[in-house]
C-alpha cells in the first residue's frame, strides 16, 4: 500500500528567518496534536496490534511522519530556533511529553482516534498556511497535506472495513 504521494518533496529552505514561522511550525512539529506524537502513537500500535497487515501499514505510515518531523525540523533550523521538542505556538513553551499518545488496545478505537489525529494534523497544516507567508514553506506545507490525506483515507477505508 502506498502511504505517501508520488510528487517529490520539494527543496527544503526559507525566504527569511522568521520567529514567529518556526513558532507555528513547532505546533505542527512537537505538540500534543503534531508529527511527533503521531509517530510514537503509530509506533505504540505496531508494538501491540496482531494483525501483520495493520501493523506493515502503520510501519509505513509513521515512516512517512518521520520524514515529516525531519523536514519541519530542518525547517525550523533554517528559520532561526532550535528544532526543539516545544510547542511554542502560543509563546509559551511546553515540552513534549509521552502523555500525547493514546495507548488503547481496541483496534476500532486506534483507528478512530488515528482518523481524529489526521484530520488534526490536516487541519493544523491549512491553518498554517492561512498566515505563513513564505512560498517556499507554503510549497513544503502543500506536498506534506499530500500525504495527510492519503493516510486520513488508509485509515477511514480500514475502520470501514472493520464494520463490514
Amino acid at each position: 500500500m502506498n502511504c505517501k504521494s508520488n510528487k517529490p518533496y520539494p527543496e527544503i529552505k526559507v525566504e527569511k528567518k522568521s520567529k514567529q514561522i518556526a513558532n507555528i511550525l513547532s505546533h505542527i512539529y512537537a505538540s500534543n496534536e503534531s508529527e511527533l506524537t503521531v509517530i510514537l502513537q503509530y509506533s505504540y500500535q505496531t508494538f501491540i496490534l496482531e494483525e501483520e497487515k495493520i501493523k506493515k501499514i502503520l510501519k509505513d505510515i509513521a515512516e512517512v511522519e518521520m520524514h515529516h518531523l525531519k523536514i519541519l525540523g530542518e525547517l525550523i533550523y533554517k528559520l532561526g530556533q532550535m528544532p526543539m521538542y516545544i510547542d511554542s505556538k502560543y509563546c509559551k513553551e511546553n515540552y513534549w511529553n509521552a502523555d500525547y499518545v493514546y495507548y488503547d488496545m481496541d483496534l476500532k478505537t486506534i483507528l478512530d482516534v488515528n482518523i481524529a489525529s489526521e484530520k488534526t494534523n490536516i487541519r493544523n497544516y491549512q491553518l498554517a498556511l492561512t498566515v505563513i507567508e513564505d512560498k517556499y514553506i507554503e510549497n513544503i506545507l502543500k506536498r506534506i497535506l499530500e500525504d495527510e490525506y492519503i493516510h486520513l483515507e488508509i485509515f477511514m477505508k480500514l475502520r470501514q472495513n472493520l464494520s463490514c
